[in-house]
């Protein structure tokens, strides 16, 4: 595992994505056709892990997918899920757009904590417990920048399962996980498979295009300048969305 998952500089957490001036500048693609979800569901309810390591909602032969590279300490993504998931929610329901989303460990051992527990409920969960992880963003990120320095110096001669879990109980993950069904006892034995932390270390680790985030991949291509809500929804539309 790479030394930046593992202690990450708590200063940064508020630098974790660019400015945006809007989507693609390309021209706009035709409108494209929706598709029926499967019987008595919607495509906001049909979820899957993908190939990638990422989790996917929606229609999985949708013509437009959309890929989001996210930290879940990342001030920049949790303004943009509060703003945009419920509209980008009613996007996937028309069978239209996929969305998936992948954790990008910007902030290290934090960002890993929270992204292990958040797949810790399996596919029926995991989109809930972002959108609420984000929705509660603020009262984290206060836990994150008042760690004392003792802490920090404390999980130095940890190993890393113990530093994630640490980091868990830290920044109050555990706490707000059991308070959404999942048991300490099966949020521990999340926080110490090894096999889920490196899929989601070799996911950042494969993500060579993303130098900040949010990051929004459309089709295969980087929505360039696209961080807020508004700046994806356009470039959205101008693939034919």
């Amino acid at each position: 595992m790479r030394s930046m998952l593992i202690l990450a500089p708590l200063t940064l957490l508020a630098a974790c994505g660019g400015e945006g001036s809007g989507g693609n500048a390309s021209a706009p693609a035709a409108p494209v056709q929706g598709a029926a979800a499967p019987a008595g569901q919607q495509w906001s309810q049909v979820v899957s892990e993908t190939p990638e390591g990422g989790y996917r909602m929606g229609n999985p032969d949708a013509p437009v997918k959309l890929v989001e590279y996210g930290s879940r300490t990342c001030p920049a993504c949790g303004a943009f899920a509060r703003q945009g998931f419920e509209p980008l929610t009613k996007l996937v329901e028309t069978g239209k757009v996929s969305f998936e989303f992948r954790d990008f460990l910007i902030h290290g051992a934090p960002d890993l904590a929270s992204a292990v527990l958040g797949r810790c409920g399996g596919p029926t969960t995991f989109f809930p417990l972002l959108e609420q992880m984000y929705a509660n963003q603020a009262a984290t990120l206060d836990k994150l920048q008042s760690t004392p320095e003792s802490f920090q110096a404390q999980i130095q001669s940890m190993a890393p399962p113990q530093q994630v879990a640490a980091w868990a109980q830290q920044a109050g993950y555990l706490d707000f996980v059991k308070q959404r069904g999942i048991p300490e006892a099966q949020a521990r034995q999340c926080l110490a498979d090894m096999n889920t932390v490196q899929k989601l270390v070799n996911m950042t680790d494969k993500a060579t295009e993303v130098t900040g985030t949010p990051t929004f991949i459309i089709n295969g291509k980087k929505a360039e300048g696209a961080v807020s809500w508004p700046q994806l929804e356009t470039a959205l539309k101008q693939a034919g969305a």
